[in-house]
């Protein structure tokens, strides 16, 4: 198989693709894109073959920012509605055996309209499958993927991605209910986030009640919302009003205060969050200010992008990070990625592990 189907954003095609290019050069795999705008997912097409799965085991998936899903695949087209599943069969001949089937569409209008279908199809096409001994009957995660992408009611990519390095999440997308209490739909970005750069096997002595936290532009309190429902004492830093209701938590205190200018009077906060709109390289140093100067464990932000060249807005931000965290030797773990919740923006989270000597 010579694709690489890459699942985004609408309307971030030319990112993505521009990521892949970018990723694939560093791997030494030759091939080319194909994206149209406004379809939810692009293409790369290897010169050879055998570099698709190369691709999909080699780069990092953590390491992507508009990717929300990846497999390595092949195209159908033209299939007989009358019998799809013979036509799906007859190309995973050459397929891993697979621990898990989804059967997706690209995240558009035209994909909803698909959705019903393809919930329908899944049983079908799974019990064939597992007769065939390409799906087991259980879900096992530590298997590869088989992915079933349909474009029309005739018309799929077939392929797999491996279980260590793809979205744990259906179609990329995490499942998140909007709190009824919750002051602001924003509150889902941060949520997103910790459940994408955190999870749920990993939360024990990263996220835990009685943890102090710092929320710079913090108003009306979206993502204050999501530290106290965790546990945690905010210090919400906005010139803003915050929510009553947060405020009478007991967990708040709330600093009329330029985010930009604000310092703790101690070292003993373990996360920072911000979601301030300003530039993304001033909000990218501020954050290094935060890290360098050991105010803070663990952050997570939004760059807010320009409306062109989000690619390189995105990785120039990143590249500054890197460079300075080098310098000032800190060992820390870097995860950026445009989330489901975000719009023009992308969410960058980083673990300080250790901080250097200078």
């Amino acid at each position: 198989m010579s694709s690489v189907v890459i699942y985004c954003r609408s309307g971030f095609e030319s990112d993505a693709a521009a990521e892949i290019n970018h990723h694939a050069a560093l791997q030494a795999v030759a091939g080319y894109v194909k994206a149209k705008p406004n379809t939810g997912f692009v293409i790369f097409e290897c010169f050879d073959p055998q570099q698709a799965e190369l691709l999909v085991k080699k780069v990092d998936f953590k390491s992507l920012v508009f990717a929300r899903q990846w497999f390595t695949g092949v195209l159908l087209n033209n299939m007989s509605v009358e019998d799809r599943v013979s036509e799906i069969k007859a190309v995973v001949g050459d397929f891993p055996l697979c621990g898990d089937l989804r059967v997706e569409t690209p995240d558009t209008n035209e994909g909803k309209e698909l959705s019903k279908f393809c919930k329908k199809f899944s049983t079908p096409l799974s019990k064939s499958l597992e007769k065939q001994n390409k799906l087991t009957r259980e879900h096992k995660p530590t298997k590869p993927v088989l992915h079933v992408l349909f474009l029309a009611n005739d018309t799929a990519y077939v392929g797999y991605s491996f279980s260590t390095n793809n979205s744990p999440f259906f179609m990329g997308i995490p499942r998140l209910r909007m709190p009824s209490d919750a002051p602001s739909r924003s509150t889902l970005k941060l949520d997103e986030a910790f459940n994408v750069f955190i999870g749920k096997t990993d939360v024990a002595g990263r996220v835990e009640p009685g943890m102090k936290a710092v929320d710079l532009g913090a108003c009306p309190g979206g993502w204050t919302y999501q530290l106290v429902r965790r546990g945690m004492f905010v210090t919400a830093i906005d010139n803003g009003p915050m929510n009553e209701a947060l405020m009478e938590s007991g967990q708040v205190k709330h600093y009329t205060v330029d985010g930009f200018k604000y310092l703790p009077e101690k070292k003993n906060i373990t996360w920072l969050v911000c979601d301030m709109i300003e530039k993304p390289l001033k909000v990218a140093n501020l954050m290094l200010d935060w890290i360098v100067n050991g105010y803070a464990k663990e952050l997570i932000f939004n760059l807010k992008l320009p409306m062109k060249k989000r690619f390189d807005t995105v990785y120039e931000c990143l590249t500054l990070i890197h460079e300075e965290l080098a310098e000032y030797d800190v060992d820390y773990r870097l995860q950026a990625k445009h989330l489901y919740h975000d719009r023009e923006e992308v969410t960058v989270h980083i673990q300080v592990k250790k901080l250097g000597k200078k």
